[in-house]
């Protein structure tokens, strides 16, 4: 299917091809094919080659490179930690489908990291921000800025949610155990 400017559509619809136009405001790229984000009126920009959609509703919350997201670890391995996309601070709307992303270990904190497992575990729940959106529900991620990190960390002991105790550590009121986190500015506890 090859959209014209004033079509219909529905999310996940094909709009065109990359060969063609540009990927714009709430479409997506996957496997050459530009597809819609959202159920509206397609736009071609025939002088820049981009097509966008014009959204039929309210604007729905989306994945965006710089938008801060809330979430929660998921697992961490290796150079790589997976946190489930609970929602994007600040918006009121839930995100359409599940969302998933990752921060790799160059992106956790300024400065070198040793073992990601020193930042992050699973369980505890983050804000950080997009860096890349890829497809419709997976993102790169970073927590490198003061602000963003673990917002609330669980103990890998006894899964209570812990105290903070120093700049970046963690001590749980329950078992006593003690751990290191990459600690958000904002830290709740």
């Amino acid at each position: 299917m090859k959209a014209k400017s004033g079509d219909f559509v529905l999310p996940g619809d094909a709009l065109g091809v990359t060969e063609e136009f540009l990927p714009s405001e709430w479409t997506y790229e996957e496997e050459g094919k530009i597809r819609s984000l959202v159920a509206g009126t397609v736009y071609i920009d025939q002088k820049n080659k981009k097509i966008s959609i014009i959204p039929k509703t309210k604007s729905p919350a989306i994945l965006s490179r710089g938008a801060v997201i809330l979430g929660q670890i998921k697992d961490v391995r290796g150079q790589r930690a997976m946190v489930e996309i609970e929602g994007i601070k600040d918006t009121n709307r839930s995100l359409p489908i599940s969302c998933v992303g990752g921060i790799h270990i160059s992106q956790a904190q300024k400065g070198y990291v040793d073992k990601l497992t020193d930042d992050f575990r699973i369980g505890d729940l983050i804000e950080a921000k997009v860096t890349k959106v890829l497809g419709i529900d997976n993102a790169d991620l970073t927590t490198a800025e003061e602000e963003l990190g673990v917002l609330k960390a669980m103990c890998t002991k006894c899964r209570y949610f812990m105290n903070k105790i120093g700049k970046n550590q963690v001590k749980c009121p329950n078992c006593g155990n003690k751990e290191t986190r990459k600690l958000s500015s904002k830290y709740e506890g």
